[in-house]
Order: C-alpha cells, then structure tokens, then sequence
C-alpha cells in the first residue's frame, strides 16, 4: 500500500510543486527542520544543538549565488563542500562500530541468543492472516501519513499504529505480551512507511528519514536531482525505482521464508568477528565515491563527533538532516531575501509559503509552550519529593 500511494501521489504533488518558488522551498525547508527539532520530545534543545550541527557543516564550501570559499582552510578538498558518503558512513556506521566496539570485550553484554527453536512454514495460520487484514490496512494508512512528514521516521510510525491497533482492540491487554495484533500494527506500518518517506524525496527533493537521506546521496551521485522535474528528467530512473521497490516487497518475503532460521542464528556471531568485516566495507565505500583519500578523514572526524554527541544523548538524526536541507535552506534564503528587499509585501503572494510559515511558528510555540509545562510538572514533582 505505501508503494501503490508513492506511485499515485509524488507525480501529482510534483505538478503542484512546479510552482514553487524561492519563498515555497525556504519555508518547507524550514518545516521540515522544526518538525524534525519537535519530535525529539522533550530533549527538543538538543535536537536543535543537532541540526544547528547539520547546518553548520553545510555551510563548509563554496557559498552558493556569489562562490565565496567558506571554512575550507586552503584544502582544495573542501571548495566542493564535505562528501555527502563521508558524513553518512561517519554518522551511522562508524559510530555503531566504535559502541559496539565498547561492549564486545565486556562477556555480561554479550546478546544472548537461543538457537534451538522451530518454525512452521511463516509462523502463522491463513486464518491468523486474514483476521489482521484490517489492522494491516489500518496501519498502512498510518505509516504512509507520517512518512510524508520529513524526519519522522519508522519509529514514530509504529509506536503510533501500535497504540491505534491497542486502543481498537477488543484485547488490549494482550499488547505487549508478542500478540500478533501488536507485531503486525508496527511492522506493516514500518514499511508503509518506507513509501510515504519517499514522496517528499522525489516530489520536493527533501528526504524523510535518513535511509531516504542515504537514497538522496546516491542519486545525486549518479546525477539524478529528485525534486519536481524529475519525473521528466529521469522519468525512466524514477519508474524503474518504483518497479525496483514492488518487486523488492515480493523479494523479502522469500528471502525471509528461506532465511529466517539462518537470520536468527546469526545473532550469536560474535561482534569481535563483524567489526573489521563493516569497517573494511566502511572504508572502501567512501574512498570508492571519488578516490580521494581526504574523505576518509572526514568519515572517521564524522564518526567520533557523532559518538561524542551519543554519548551526551544528543540525536543524529537531526544533524544528518540539517547537512542535507542546509544548502536548500540557505539558497532558498538568500533568493527570497532579494525578493523580500526589493518588496516586502511579495511574501503575501505566495500563500504556500505563508501557510508553511505559520505551521512551523504555531509547531514551535505549542512545543515550546509543552516543554515548558513538562519541565514545570517534574521540578514541582521533584520538589515534593
């Protein structure tokens, strides 16, 4: 259902998003980084440390409209910015090498796995299927609406399907004990999920999680430019993903039926014996992007930054999100500060980016007003204690 709504809806929202301007893109751009800031909760502080990070690093490189160098500190390396493959392999591999790497010695922390188990065909009757239909449906729906929104994520998704499917059950008490409600709510609208994350990615050009973060660097890799005039750009790239991603769906029930005895059985490996294997891969992967060994520099500063920001519970996400709407941000920015000069009463004439503006403003405040009141409720608590 999330890839038959991704093939329905980005061509139609792409036609709308034709006609978006310097002042529609800045302010989706900024939506798109208060909602990411936002839904970190109640550490939104440090959510915005992390994307203020992102856009930071954005920054580095030739300044867009005039090409003024930026923070390049003469290394040639850098007139073309930070390396997109860097920062994600630093962010999200290098960092989960290096935790890993802090527990694999410490025998208490080892997972503990049990292998002597057995599976009939998928674990499930025709019955038991036909029963979750609706949840399943239900769920579909859930996960492709919060994927739409940039930076939500999976996780999101199946925390709300799952207490959407509890709060309609007819036995909540059995969420939480592995019922087959409560598995199907989560995972069906984490996949869903996986379509409505790519609909701002090739409508609008912004991803919506990291994986489609990651998706966003390869296309811009072999230069596909996701946005609204991809469709007719690269329509055969663009079609073929959607072809690519049915066929994947089918491909990772069979892969799973045939492999989830092994799957399972894998858990007990070692991490001492994995680690090298990812960090051997980590390596080749970013040196492969250009041959230039400086990114592998910047792969490994990337790395430890992100496992120092770990370690102070500051979110990545935020940060990976920043680097990439930074530079639609601030050339968006620049553009509609000219226009704004020249006509301040011009921003009225563009009622997208008008109600964007007041989203983001009444986000903020609500959240900011909800942080507020949190933080109130607990120090009151703590003093009556």
């Amino acid at each position: 259902m999330g890839i038959a709504l991704l093939i329905l809806i980005s061509p139609q929202l792409a036609t709308i998003a034709i006609r978006f301007g310097a002042y529609e893109y800045f302010a989706l751009a900024l939506f798109a980084l208060s909602l990411v800031v936002v839904l970190t909760g109640k550490d939104m502080v440090k959510g915005f440390i992390s994307c203020v990070i992102g856009l930071i690093f954005a920054t580095v490189g030739m300044a867009p409209i005039d090409s003024r160098p930026r923070f390049t500190f003469g290394q040639m390396e850098l007139f073309g910015g930070i390396k997109l493959i860097a920062v994600l392999i630093g962010l999200f591999a290098i960092t989960e090498v290096i935790k890993y790497a802090e527990k694999c010695r410490d025998p208490s922390a080892a997972l503990k796995v049990d292998t002597n188990f057995k599976i009939r065909g998928f674990g499930f009757s025709l019955k038991e299927f036909f029963k979750q239909i609706p949840n399943c449906i239900r769920s579909s729906f859930v996960g492709v609406g919060i994927g739409i929104l940039p930076g939500i994520g999976g996780g999101t998704a199946a925390m709300v399907a799952y207490t959407v499917a509890k709060n309609t059950s007819k036995t909540p008490e059995l969420f939480g004990t592995g019922c087959n409600e409560g598995i199907v709510s989560c995972e069906t609208s984490n996949s869903a999920n996986i379509g409505g994350n790519m609909i701002p990615l090739l409508s609008l050009g912004i991803p919506g999680d990291a994986a489609t973060a990651v998706i966003l660097g390869g296309f811009m890799m072999h230069g596909v430019v996701p946005g609204p005039l991809v469709f007719q750009t690269h329509g055969t790239v663009i079609y073929g993903v959607f072809i690519a991603m049915v066929l994947a769906s089918f491909m990772l029930v069979l892969q799973m039926f045939l492999g989830i005895r092994l799957f399972a059985k894998l858990l007990a490996v070692p991490k001492q014996y994995l680690l090298p294997v990812v960090l051997v891969f980590c390596v080749v992967g970013t040196i492969g992007d250009s041959n230039v060994i400086f990114d592998l520099w910047g792969m490994l500063l990337f790395g430890l930054i992100a496992y120092g920001l770990t370690k102070v519970d500051v979110p990545l996400i935020p940060m990976i999100l920043g680097f990439i709407l930074g530079p639609i941000l601030e050339f968006n920015l620049r553009r509609s500060s000219q226009l704004f000069v020249r006509d301040p009463l011009s921003v009225f004439q563009h009622p997208i980016a008008v109600v964007f503006f007041a989203i983001t403003l009444v986000l903020l405040i609500y959240n900011i007003r909800s942080t507020l009141k949190m933080a109130k409720k607990e120090a009151e608590k703590a003093a009556a204690e």
